[in-house]
């Protein structure tokens, strides 16, 4: 792989589920794969995937296969199921990649951990710092089990470099050589805030997406489409007169759009089972009962307000 890259290698093909970040469609047309290597896969009602749908995508196709599951997708929070799905992926001989921007953080946390067992059989996991760890943006991180594999990619070595020898270095596991040193805030962040620190963090953002749920949910024009399985959920708001999915569509994105120009809290639009929804997402380490409080009130304010004609 190293020497003769991917030119005239068998294709490589990619499972993930109809729930999975742009980021992966982006990464494909980086890497040279294309997203025509992509395959779709549907999930169920809770947004996971099963076993069967998996086993019989697997079944279907043949080559190199690289499978992609959830720990938290973008919209309601939900993970695969890790301990179902990885060993039926290896055994067709797929590499298994784990998307846990958010959701891999779920193992700091006694409460949640449940969400996530048996992800540590995957190949690779992605997740970020600066969501739940509240680092500075540009805090990705990657890992994969191959040890191997991983330094024979990404190695750089030159005649006037120095051989660190024992030591680790991070110019022998990722891809530039001049960046600045992202490990320190991840380290002081984890440091300052402890085992038990990190923990009470993660289970107060999932009590709080909780609580927004029902208290948004209940308000009059407002729909509960989908409660937290960690730490984001999903609600729609009713347009007084309009009957059609369409009026509901733009009558959310109109209340969402007025709900962040107010100011008390921002909430981002999402596409659910092809219908418009207001997605609750809460990782923020500040953010507290009376928050929650103060923004059921405002968007119960804004839906009162709020003109029938729209």
């Amino acid at each position: 792989m190293e020497r003769d890259g991917l030119v005239g290698a068998p294709a490589i093909r990619v499972l993930a589920t109809e729930q999975r970040h742009g980021s992966i469609e982006r990464a494909l047309r980086l890497l040279g794969l294309g997203t025509r290597s992509l395959t779709p896969l549907a999930t169920g009602i809770d947004g996971r995937l099963g076993a069967d749908r998996l086993a019989d995508a697997l079944a279907t196709g043949s080559g190199p296969t690289i499978v992609i599951l959830d720990a938290g997708d973008l919209n309601v929070g939900a993970c695969d199921p890790f301990g179902d799905l990885i060993p039926i992926a290896q055994a067709a001989g797929a590499w298994v990649h784990v998307d846990g921007a958010f959701g891999l953080w779920a193992r700091a946390s006694r409460e949640h951990r449940h969400l996530v067992e048996g992800v540590e059989l995957a190949d690779s996991w992605a997740t970020d710092a600066h969501k739940w760890l509240n680092t500075p943006q540009d805090n990705g991180i990657a890992i994969v089990r191959d040890r191997t594999a991983h330094r024979a990619a990404m190695t750089l070595t030159a005649h006037y470099l120095v051989p660190g020898g024992e030591a680790r270095g991070g110019s022998s596991l990722e891809s530039s050589r001049s960046r600045r040193a992202r490990g320190y805030p991840v380290y002081a962040a984890l440091r300052e805030l402890g085992r038990d620190g990190l923990a009470a963090m993660i289970d107060g953002c999932c009590r709080h997406a909780v609580a927004l749920a029902h208290g948004i949910g209940a308000l009059d024009g407002a729909e509960l489409i989908a409660m937290p399985s960690m730490n984001q959920g999903l609600v729609r708001f009713l347009h007084p007169h309009g009957r059609s999915d369409d009026d509901r569509d733009r009558y959310t994105d109109a209340v969402i759009a007025a709900i962040n120009a107010e100011g008390t809290a921002f909430f981002s639009g999402t596409l659910w089972r092809d219908r418009r929804a207001m997605r609750i997402s809460v990782v923020n380490w500040r953010t507290s009962d009376a928050d929650v409080r103060m923004t059921v009130r405002a968007v119960g304010r804004i839906l009162t307000q709020m003109n029938p004609a729209i």
